[in-house]
Parts: C-alpha cells; sequence; structure tokens
C-alpha cells in the first residue's frame, strides 16, 4: 500500500507538461557543453575545416598527389626519359598507365616527375613570398610614420610593374631554368602578402598586450614574432594556399611557351607543349592527364583556401 503522499507526488509528476522535460533535457546539456574543456583557436578552426567538405576534399587530393609527386616514379619501371620509338601513342594499357608520347616516353611516370617540379616551386614561391612578405609588412605596420610610408611607395612601384612583362624578361636575361624561374616568381610575387600582413598588423599593434609590452621596453622583432605575428597568421595561411596555385600555373605556363623547364625535363607545361600537335590526330590522353592534374590542383588549393578563411576567421568561431 502506497502511503497518502506517494500517491500525491506520482499524480502531480503525471500532471508534468511534456515540455518541461525537454526544457530539463536542453538544460543538461548546456550543462554539458559548459563543462567540456574549451578548445583553443587551431583546434576549434581544424573542427570547422572538417565540417567543410569541399575543403577537405581538396586537401585529400594534395595529400595524395603529394604522396604519389614522391613515390609515383619509383612503382613506375619505365625512366622519364627513356624514348621508344615502336612504343609511340600507346594508348592508356596495363602497361602503359596512362600511355605514351611522341617519343615513346611514359606518361604516367613523366606525369608524376611534372608533380614533383610544380610543387617545388609552389612551395618554394609560396615560401619565399611568405617570408619577405611577413619581414616587410611587419616592420612597415609597426614602424608606422614615415618608415612605413617610404617602405609602402616601394611597394607601389613593384606593384605597377607588369608581373608577366618583368617574368618574362628575366627569364630571357638569365635563361629558363628552375632556379631562374623561382627568382622570376618571387621577385615581385611577395607585395600581396607584405600588404596582407601590414594590414593585420596596423590592426593589432594598438591592442592593450601590445602596449603593455612595449611599456617593457621588449625589442621590436620580439613583439612582431611573439605578438603579433600568431595573431595575423589566419590571413598569412589563406594567402599562401592562394600563392602556391599562382606559382603552379606560371610556372606551366611559361613551361608551355617554352621559357620554363626545358625538354627532356618533364613539367606539366611542358608535356602540354608537346601534346599541342598529337592532340589533332586523337592521342588526347597526351594532353589530358597535364591538364587534368594543373586544373584539378589549382581547384584543390583554392578551395582548401576558402575553407581555411572560413575556418579561420574569428568572427566565425562560436
Amino acid at each position: 500500500m502506497k502511503s497518502k503522499k506517494e500517491i500525491e507526488y506520482t499524480q502531480s509528476a503525471a500532471n508534468v507538461p511534456d515540455e518541461w522535460f525537454s526544457w530539463k533535457e536542453r538544460d543538461k546539456e548546456k550543462l554539458e557543453q559548459v563543462s567540456r574543456p574549451s578548445l583553443s583557436y587551431w583546434q576549434d578552426a581544424w573542427r570547422r575545416l572538417v565540417k567543410n567538405k569541399m575543403a577537405m576534399l581538396g586537401l585529400i587530393f594534395l595529400v595524395l598527389l603529394t604522396i604519389m609527386a614522391i613515390i609515383g616514379p619509383i612503382l613506375s619501371p619505365y625512366e622519364v626519359n627513356r624514348q621508344s620509338l615502336p612504343d609511340q601513342y600507346q594508348p592508356p594499357s596495363m602497361e602503359h598507365w596512362f600511355g605514351t608520347d611522341n617519343a615513346g616516353r611514359d606518361v604516367f611516370t613523366r606525369t608524376w616527375y611534372g608533380a614533383r617540379i610544380s610543387l617545388f616551386v609552389g612551395f618554394i614561391a609560396a615560401l619565399i613570398d611568405v617570408t619577405i612578405g611577413i619581414i616587410w609588412g611587419g616592420i612597415s605596420g609597426y614602424k608606422g610614420g614615415r618608415t612605413d610610408n617610404i617602405m609602402m611607395r616601394i611597394i607601389e612601384v613593384l606593384y605597377g610593374l607588369p608581373y608577366l612583362l618583368v617574368v618574362i624578361l628575366l627569364l630571357v636575361v638569365l635563361g629558363p631554368s628552375l632556379g631562374t624561374i623561382i627568382l622570376a616568381l618571387t621577385i615581385t610575387g611577395w607585395v600581396g602578402m607584405a600588404r596582407i600582413v601590414r594590414g593585420q598588423v596596423l590592426q593589432i599593434k594598438n591592442y592593450e598586450f601590445i602596449l603593455a609590452s612595449k611599456s617593457f621596453g621588449t625589442k621590436t622583432f620580439r613583439i612582431i614574432r611573439k605578438n603579433l605575428l600568431p595573431n595575423a597568421m589566419g590571413p598569412i595561411i589563406v594567402q599562401m594556399t592562394l600563392t602556391i596555385p599562382s606559382a603552379i600555373f606560371a610556372e606551366a605556363f611559361l613551361s608551355f611557351i617554352g621559357l620554363g623547364i626545358q625538354a627532356p625535363f618533364a613539367s606539366w607545361g611542358v608535356m602540354a607543349n608537346d601534346s599541342l600537335g598529337a592532340i589533332l590526330s586523337g592521342n588526347w590522353w597526351t594532353l589530358f592527364f597535364p591538364a587534368f592534374f594543373i586544373s584539378f590542383t589549382m581547384f584543390a588549393f583554392n578551395v582548401l583556401g576558402d575553407g581555411l578563411q572560413d575556418a579561420l576567421d574569428p568572427k566565425l568561431r562560436k
């Protein structure tokens, strides 16, 4: 037998609306969220990047491309410059996975050697642009005043020069080679990075923790390295992901018109140039594979850059 109090409690609980339990569950979820350890800026950015399917698709493709650029030529039994006229214009098969070109060279092997050159040029050019841009833009934005005016006038002069004309003139004077291409791509390529870094430094340098470091007599380079740059890394990383595909496309274009990597070395641009006559005779595979990897590599870097821009934006952080 239940007591009178137990019967009254059971009846009162039965009359409680269902919404009350849903509110209770929501409050419980909120308490669990509060009790969880808070994510750092980079952990939260990675969590939001993973949710971006297109950005992750681009990242996965670039990782696979890098792996194949390293091991791809090893998997192939053919040398990159091995010519065999009897094997001229062989279609894709189990023997030659991507077919052969006009000299009987294996397109599969040459494609991955071309990936090595393209990725090397892209990453080295982006690294040089980032290094010069951070130093130039950081000093210009932090110092301000006359120093900033002089440094920005120099940037404006370089920015006004026709980029492609400077690159072509430099390649004509010094001669086409891998080092000349990197020098030509970076001689004015760092200007955009410097302007972005300067804008970020101008925004951050008046924050209280920067003023506190100044009041304690901290040196300029230490403030830039320890305080300013870590807080400006988001836009820098995004700009870097956009600089790499630009350098890759520029190298492919210069090689295509004969001012970049020279035959017999493999490059996506050189392979595309060698395939112009073959495509008219129906040997589509000689142009398809280098064109595909140039296009999809640029697409992957761009969607990854867009995803990083959204993931690293502090305004979108919850």
